[in-house]
């Protein structure tokens, strides 16, 4: 049971999907912060002075709070790095597939590896 849930979390597009959540969530707090803290009591203060939160005085614009979104952003992505990097360094790589052409000795084309005459020149090929 261990295994299936292993190889159920390693597959790509479950991984994919949890990491796009989780730095669309941190990204929303960066988006959040520069709407709340910033922009909005800048509107306010344009429009004298008025705090549209609470209709008093508009409080300072608080850009550490969008500096601190930021910082959060960035260590969550961070952190979702390493989880990912190291998700991937545990995934085996494919086998190569069997090669389906080669090239024709006399004429260097590339040819079926099925063929026994190439199309290009038509010299016959040794099987």
């Amino acid at each position: 049971m261990l295994k299936e849930f292993k190889e159920f979390v390693m597959r790509g597009n479950v991984l994919d999907l949890a990491v796009g959540v989780i730095i669309g969530g941190a990204f929303g707090k960066i988006v959040g912060s520069l709407v709340n803290d910033v922009i909005m009591p800048a509107i306010g203060l344009l429009m004298g002075g008025v705090n549209f939160s609470e209709l008093a005085i508009a409080e300072v614009i608080k850009y550490g709070a969008f500096i601190q979104a930021i910082v959060d952003f960035l260590i969550v992505a961070f952190v979702i790095f390493l989880v990912v990097k190291s998700a991937n360094s545990m995934k085996k790589a494919p086998a190569p597939a069997d090669p389906t052409t080669k090239e024709c000795p006399h004429c260097i084309s590339t040819i079926s590896i099925k063929a026994t005459r190439c199309p290009n020149c038509t010299s016959e090929l040794k099987a």
